[in-house]
């Protein structure tokens, strides 16, 4: 787009949008660079909805990009549902605007005769995917930006069974926002007045009675067994959304020695005390270790903001608090799952384990172990909220074991179709006091897998292209990289490259996505993509080894390698 269409764009909003003082301001304050940025394109709807900074614009989060993507929404339900079935459910998290955002939504499908069910208070990811299932919804709404920063936003969609949309449903949805400016033909009625025609109502509290219900049903614990639940945990929903459902499934299972962080207890979009509200990153739980050393606890719980992935810390042999991965939590819940079905001889006939690409290839290994099969799917949990609904139509839903992604998000049951850390948070208590009890700490079951299977070391290393030309500066280093695949590439690392799996044509029925997989030998792969969500190229190497050091020196090599090719 030149600059003659961002001025116009420009123009359009200083005259026509007042909705919300504080874009008054923004716009009146722009200069050319923030102009361009804000205006250069559409914020893009995608298999995620909609996520960006908040702020004036088309290529913002605010209240005109959120009214005009709900009337495409709108759109696309009508044609696709029968009017009994026209309902949505829509939550929000703690973040800037997200209740406004979530009652602009409300008022524009009640004004297209859409029934609303609304969360009255913040609530997470997983308790919206069930809510959607539960009240028989043709879509659901969570407005949210996940782990990112306090200047972000987002809107996520989910379809009726729960999961995010599918791609076919995000592209037809995104047909139906295109025939829409974001000034004129928004069906719209006031928030007083959805209610006082019955086509908004607030989503009662059994409902989330109902979900914690499910939540406890993924215990492992038999009835009346023994297990010391007497342990000091320090939980920290990072200001978000997780106090409610994760402090009160605690407590009621009866893990009541729980010390809360005082600073992110409550709701604050601004995260002031965790800037990046993410527990993969260890800033976002340096509050929580802090609380944990003061308090001597066991056990370090942290969930984001929308409450989807779960962090743990806890103590090695030097007494200080050691933070787990994604991988290594999930490793551990499956490996934990796994032995007690088989224990209690609850094991399904064909039980399946499902892994996006770019988790932990030790996930493999296990499930080998336990005779599990293996489903790697794209990354992002919608796929695997894809395959717990065919095997669903399948007829066999209980053979889903687990799902989890590296990326801090795991989910033991079909309750939900979305990663969920209340359920996370749950079983790593439960699994964490198992095995005390046993005289085992976690650290110690680490390391026996690590024994048993190979210690394997999983990285993630991102590359920051931003601006207008970034995406297109990804997009070519990703052909420029598929090129020298097929000609100069041969190895990485000192590996030899065993398999290439190209997922752009589209590979093992998932749909087409700009991913790369390269599996060097029998120990070692990386992946590269990049991210649906941020300006970065994201790459992730798995390594196994006989001990760290040598895997580590391993991972270093093969990122060189890697880097040579992408600079």
């Amino acid at each position: 787009m030149d600059m003659r269409d961002i001025e116009s764009r420009y123009q359009e909003w200083r005259e026509k949008a007042k909705a919300d003082i504080d874009l008054v301001r923004e716009l009146k304050a722009m200069d050319e660079k923030t102009k361009e940025d804000a205006f250069y394109r559409d914020l893009t709807f995608g298999t995620g909805g909609l996520r960006g900074l908040i702020g004036a614009g088309t290529n913002r989060m605010n209240v005109y990009t959120v009214a005009r993507a709900t009337q495409g929404l709108a759109d696309y339900l009508k044609k696709h549902f029968s009017k009994e079935k026209l309902k949505v459910a829509i939550s929000r998290d703690s973040r800037l605007k997200s209740d406004l955002f979530a009652r602009t939504a409300a008022e524009i499908l009640a004004g297209n005769g859409i029934h609303v069910f609304l969360y009255p208070q913040i609530s997470p990811v997983p308790t919206l995917s069930f809510a959607t299932r539960y009240l028989h919804c043709a879509s659901g709404i969570m407005i949210t930006a996940s782990h990112n920063p306090s200047t972000y936003n987002g809107y996520k969609v989910y379809g009726d069974d729960g999961s995010q949309i599918t791609s076919e449903a995000a592209d037809a949805i995104l047909g139906e926002i295109g025939k829409h400016s974001y000034f004129e033909g928004i069906q719209k009625v006031s928030y007083d007045e959805g209610f006082e025609k019955g086509l908004i109502e607030y989503i009662r509290p059994s409902v989330l009675t109902a979900f914690l219900t499910e939540v406890k049903k993924q215990s492992l614990l038999l009835p009346g067994e023994k297990v010391d639940k007497d342990v000091a945990i320090v939980y920290t929903p990072l200001n978000g959304t997780g106090l409610v459902p994760v402090k009160r499934i605690l407590e009621e299972s009866g893990y009541t020695n729980l010390t809360l962080v005082k600073e992110q207890e409550f709701p604050n979009g601004y995260f002031l005390t965790c800037p990046y509200p993410n527990p993969e990153i260890p800033q976002a739980m340096a509050k929580g270790i802090e609380y944990a050393k003061n308090v001597k606890a066991d056990l370090l719980l942290a969930t984001d903001p929308d409450c989807d992935r779960v962090g743990i810390a806890v103590k090695n042999e030097e007494g200080e608090y050691q933070l787990l991965s994604g991988n290594e939590t999930g490793m551990l819940l499956f490996d934990y799952l796994c032995a007690r079905r088989t224990e209690h001889h609850t094991m399904p006939k064909h039980p399946v384990l499902v892994k996006t690409i770019v988790t932990t290839d030790m996930a493999e290994k296990i499930a080998d172990h336990y005779g599990v099969r293996t489903v790697n799917v794209l990354t992002g949990f919608k796929y695997i909220g894809d395959q717990i609904g065919r095997l669903e139509k399948e007829g066999h839903p209980e053979d889903y074991l687990f799902g989890f992604e590296e990326s801090y998000g795991v989910l033991s049951g079909t309750y939900v179709r979305d990663k969920d850390a209340v359920d996370g948070a749950f079983l790593i208590a439960e699994m964490f006091c198992f095995y005390k009890t046993q005289g085992v700490s976690l650290l110690a079951k680490l390391k026996e897998l690590y024994r048993t299977y190979g210690f394997t070391k999983n990285t993630l290393h991102s590359y920051l292209f931003e601006g207008p030309s970034g995406a297109k500066t990804m997009q070519d280093k990703m052909a420029l990289f598929r090129k020298e695949l097929g000609h100069e590439l041969t190895g990485f690392g000192g590996k030899k490259i065993s398999q290439v799996l190209d997922y752009l044509p589209g590979l093992d029925g998932l749909p087409s996505s700009d991913v790369l997989k390269c599996r060097l030998g029998a120990d070692a792969s990386f992946v590269l993509r990049p991210s649906g969500t941020e300006p970065k190229l994201k790459l992730y190497v798995s390594v196994t080894a006989k001990d760290e050091e040598e895997a580590a020196e391993e991972e270093k090599r093969i990122v060189a390698d890697v880097e040579r090719v992408l600079y």
